[in-house]
């Protein structure tokens, strides 16, 4: 049996990589649909082998299709998802318009797909589940495994984030920027605060009255509602001139005692986790290599000695695959894997 299945954003990054990770894995497609403003009315965009042409959001007809994957921003998902929800089609949204609302699941698979099987018997349910911040995707997948183990009491995560978490506009800044510092003629910032060229800011989103920004507050958010309320997070989101993957260097505090060989061990066998830690140059996994693969890659696990209990690790993954498209795509194969669908 196969799915009709709408992408709406198909224009944007994670919306091609929705369409591209779709015929990756073989997703039972029937049809497939790409969606997207009025003035990409007839935009090509790829599906496999096939080429697709983009429809209209405001004229499609939503109860035709099972599934409606989402990544066109918080503003559209607000007006749209609902709408769509009631049509009769399941939409997994990628914006953070419904993350933190309490009766919308925000699922990673391998940590809690558990939580869709009480929203399926739900039957007031919006048609709705949500995908969490690219950075978290990543981090939940590799603190899941070590949770179970050991119990997490807190986790202090720097992150070092490529542009393309900004979308297209930051991925040619940093390269009109590049460009224009060897011909001494570098635009002004537009997308970021400061030039990102040769350059880091320690500031993602905007500020918020505590001095975190809403990155970080993303991150101590949405840890706690997919793995475990308990858990104390802090954070410092950076962005870096990396056009794709993030990297993110994670210290963690353990209710009980943990072995760092039995922790690598133990990371060597969760779903989704690759490690890759060899304490020799070049022993682990940089942004630019993780780009285009589904895992998300441990590297650099060591003892912490500063707590008790403590261990530190480096964590990367292609964020615009597990941090957003593979993930939607993964929630849709777990609705149909459950027998939910």
């Amino acid at each position: 049996m196969g799915y009709k299945v709408a992408v709406v954003g198909a224009t944007g990054n994670v919306g091609r990589e929705m369409l591209n990770i779709l015929a990756e894995r073989e997703f039972p497609v029937d049809e497939i649909h790409a969606i997207a403003s009025r003035r990409s009315l007839g935009v090509e965009v790829s599906f496999g082998d096939d080429v697709v042409k983009c429809e209209d959001l405001e004229q499609f007809d939503f109860s035709k299709v099972d599934f409606c994957l989402m990544s066109a921003g918080s503003k559209v998902s607000k007006e749209w998802a609902p709408k769509i929800g009631k049509a009769g089609a399941i939409v997994i949204d990628n914006s953070s318009c419904w993350r933190y609302e309490p009766d919308i699941p925000l699922v990673v698979p391998e940590v809690n797909a558990h939580v869709l099987e009480d929203w399926a018997r739900d039957e007031n349910r919006r048609n709705i589940i949500a995908n969490p911040n690219c950075s978290t995707a990543q981090l939940v997948v590799v603190l899941k495994p070590l949770h179970d183990r050991y119990g997490i009491k807190r986790v202090v995560v720097s992150t070092y984030q490529s542009v393309s978490g900004a979308g297209k506009a930051a991925m040619d800044e940093l390269w009109n920027q590049t460009k224009g510092i060897f011909v001494n003629d570098m635009p002004e910032p537009v997308n970021f605060p400061k030039q990102i060229a040769f350059n880091v800011i320690p500031h993602i989103d905007i500020f918020m009255d505590d001095g975190y920004t809403k990155e970080e507050w993303k991150l101590n958010a949405e840890t706690k509602k997919i793995l475990d309320p308990n858990i104390k997070v802090t954070a410092t989101a950076v962005r870096v001139p990396t056009f794709v993957g993030h990297g993110e260097a994670v210290n963690i505090e353990f209710e009980r005692e943990v072995d760092e060989n039995e922790a690598r061990e133990i990371l060597r066998e969760a779903p989704g986790v690759l490690v890759v830690d060899k304490r020799e140059p070049g022993g682990y996994i940089t942004p630019v290599e993780c780009v285009g693969d589904y895992a998300t890659y441990v590297s650099r696990i060591r003892t912490d000695s500063t707590v008790d209990n403590g261990l530190a690790l480096w964590v990367v993954s292609d964020n615009l695959r597990k941090g957003a498209a593979l993930n939607t795509v993964q929630i849709a194969e777990s609705l149909i894997n459950r027998g939910l669908v």
